[in-house]
């Protein structure tokens, strides 16, 4: 149970997040199959084991994680176009008449209708950990969509979660930026090999280095006429690398082999265990992690009226 993306929220208000209570809210909303006239369903999932016994609120000291599940019919775009183009010609030539937008639409959404029992079913999960100590939300992506999905139908279970997105006083840009230039990042942080550099003009260019050295003349160049970094590769202790954007979401993010190992030898041998010492694991590395980042990113910044 290792996020591989990080969204991160800060609530608002001091939330409880009892743990029975929670898991009751939960199961008001259950993750459950598309019927076929269908589209997509949402709704929660147990986030370790399955069967009626699994809790949908799984407790691990002073952090919980949850689960969503969306399931949703895939009916490609081209298949509709290619059914209503025949149909349409189909009217026209044996009816002798056009076939105007009204009418078009209204074919559209019989043939929606009649191909839904029969399209592919996507199904995919995005976990999200609480730690209410520290008044933070952690979401397992980097689609802010596809958080937002997850905070919304908790919200809707739960009554009130007030959530806003972590910022910080200083762009990240401009950090990123001054720590390619300079060739120094924040105490504990390492720059890596990869970057995005855009320059800040509408139409501007855009360059994306893997695997370069970043404190070559060329990057140095590049910064000289102006481009400013929007993504960048860090590392930070020895405990995890990331990439990080200008919207400062956590992407690719890799826990070393040092901290898998420990949780592989705390686990035990069930899966459970397992997965259940990575959780707790990374999460008590997420308490030192996150508040570094932020301070390296020049403090959290908080909405006046909050």
């Amino acid at each position: 149970m290792w996020f591989k993306n990080l969204l991160i929220y800060r609530l608002t208000q001091d939330l409880p997040f009892d743990a029975e209570a929670l898991e009751t809210a939960l199961a008001t909303k259950l993750a459950r199959p598309c019927a076929s006239q269908e589209l997509t369903t949402y709704g929660f999932v147990a986030p370790f084991g399955k069967g009626e016994d699994a809790p949908l609120a799984h407790v691990s000291g002073d952090f919980l994680l949850i689960a969503a599940r969306k399931e949703e019919r895939i009916l490609p775009g081209s298949v509709v176009r290619d059914a209503v183009k025949e149909k349409v010609e189909e009217i026209e030539a044996t009816q002798m008449r056009k076939v105007y937008k009204k009418e078009r639409d209204q074919i559209k959404d019989e043939i929606i209708l009649e191909f839904l029992p029969r399209a592919f079913i996507r199904r995919s999960s995005t976990f999200a950990a609480i730690a209410p100590k520290q008044g933070l939300i952690l979401v397992n992506s980097a689609s802010p969509k596809r958080a937002e999905d997850l905070l919304s139908t908790l919200r809707e279970v739960v009554g009130s979660l007030p959530v806003r997105p972590l910022t910080v006083k200083m762009a990240p840009t401009a950090t990123m930026t001054d720590w390619v230039k300079t060739q120094k990042a924040a105490d504990d942080f390492f720059v890596l090999d990869e970057c995005e550099l855009r320059d800040t003009h509408e139409d501007g260019g855009i360059v994306r280095c893997k695997r370069q050295d970043l404190t070559s003349e060329e990057i140095q160049l590049h910064l000289s006429t102006g481009k400013v970094v929007t993504q960048l590769s860090l590392a930070w202790q020895d405990k995890l690398s990331f990439m990080l954007d200008d919207k400062m979401t956590v992407k690719r993010l890799k826990f070393e082999d040092l901290l898998q190992d420990q949780a592989e030898q705390d686990g035990g041998e069930e899966a459970l265990g397992q997965l259940d010492a990575s959780f707790t694991l990374m999460m008590l590395t997420f308490g030192d992690f996150l508040p570094a980042l932020v301070e390296a990113l020049g403090g959290e910044e908080t909405p006046q009226g909050i």
